[in-house]
């Protein structure tokens, strides 16, 4: 099983979008291993932008990100990175396909609902800055289980 992050950002949060998100992630076969809501402060989303920095949309992201309260959630399931970026969409909305997040919800490429990890190691260290490990919990079994991932 592989792990990635997820961040429901404040224009969905503000649009009352939590549970409809989770729901699409859950329905997929994803488990939730860590979730909490939280308000961001500029130095964990600079930490967590970090890549971005010195590019013309760095202070954008930032403030954006820290403009409202968030959902941060570790997701596991097989090849979870890349199956939750198919899921979620394009980055921007008007080229995200039918169905998927982004196209559902977002408006805008600025304000586009959700973050995902884009790779196993941004996974990994996207999911250090939000979580500490006493606060996931991968070892938990649903019943489905065994119809998703052969469990």
């Amino acid at each position: 099983m592989q792990r990635t992050f997820v961040a429901i950002k404040p224009d969905a949060v503000q649009r009352g979008l939590i549970g409809e998100i989770i729901q699409k992630f859950e329905k997929k076969g994803f488990k939730i291993i860590g979730l909490k809501l939280l308000q961001l402060d500029r130095k964990t989303a600079e930490k967590h932008y970090e890549e971005h920095v010195g590019k013309p949309f760095f202070e954008n992201l930032v403030n954006f990100i820290t403009s409202g309260p968030i959902v941060a959630m570790v997701l596991e399931g097989v090849d979870a990175v890349n199956a939750v970026r198919k899921l979620m969409g394009a980055t921007n909305p008007v080229n995200a396909d039918v169905g998927t997040i982004r196209a559902d919800y977002a408006h805008t490429m600025e304000r586009n609902v959700v973050h995902g990890s884009d790779s196993p190691e941004s996974a990994e260290r996207e999911i250090a800055i939000f979580f500490d490990e006493p606060e996931l919990v991968p070892g938990w079994k649903r019943d489905l289980d065994e119809r998703f991932i052969g469990a």
